[in-house]
């Protein structure tokens, strides 16, 4: 059995180098996030999840939106920060591109998150049509700390 937390440390390593990678998945899109902190490995999560949609360079960020979700644990909280910007593209139909985690703060039993997100509306002859995402998945989701990095896991259904 492939063991999937290999090598940490060269994980750390690609992880200051970019923002995202598409792991081997069949069927669906497995996806590996990174940041120096939760709130950017989270932001870089929803930048992927765009990316499997379109190309997030030609998505411009002409409009400002806020989010806030929250859930019992960090898991939670990355599968509903993901899931409501799904459900606000398949609301307003507009694309993001740009996501700035103000805040995570735990209150009682509970961690907040409050986002800035940016974007404009979905226009087919600018925006290259990829594959549509159904849902977000706790299958094969994890959250891996490390002291200079964080990297979060999940598949998107498509």
């Amino acid at each position: 059995m492939r063991d999937d937390y290999h090598d940490l440390d060269q994980v750390t390593r690609m992880a200051t180098k970019k923002r995202f990678e598409f792991l081997e998945h069949t069927g669906d899109a497995y996806i590996a996030a990174y940041g120096k902190t939760l709130e950017e490995a989270f932001e870089n999560a929803a930048l992927a999840t765009f990316e499997v949609m379109t190309d997030v360079d030609k998505v411009e960020p002409r409009i400002e939106d806020d989010v806030e979700v929250e859930a019992h644990d960090e898991q939670a909280l990355l599968y509903n920060w993901l899931e409501r910007l799904l459900v606000k593209f398949d609301l307003t139909d507009n694309l993001y591109s740009r996501f700035k985690i103000l805040t995570v703060e735990r209150e009682e039993r509970t961690l907040k998150l409050k986002a800035k997100i940016w974007g404009e509306p979905l226009n087919l002859e600018k925006h290259p049509r990829k594959v549509g995402v159904k849902a977000v998945t706790y299958h094969r989701m994890e959250i891996l700390k490390k002291p200079r990095t964080v990297i979060v896991r999940f598949i998107l259904d498509i």
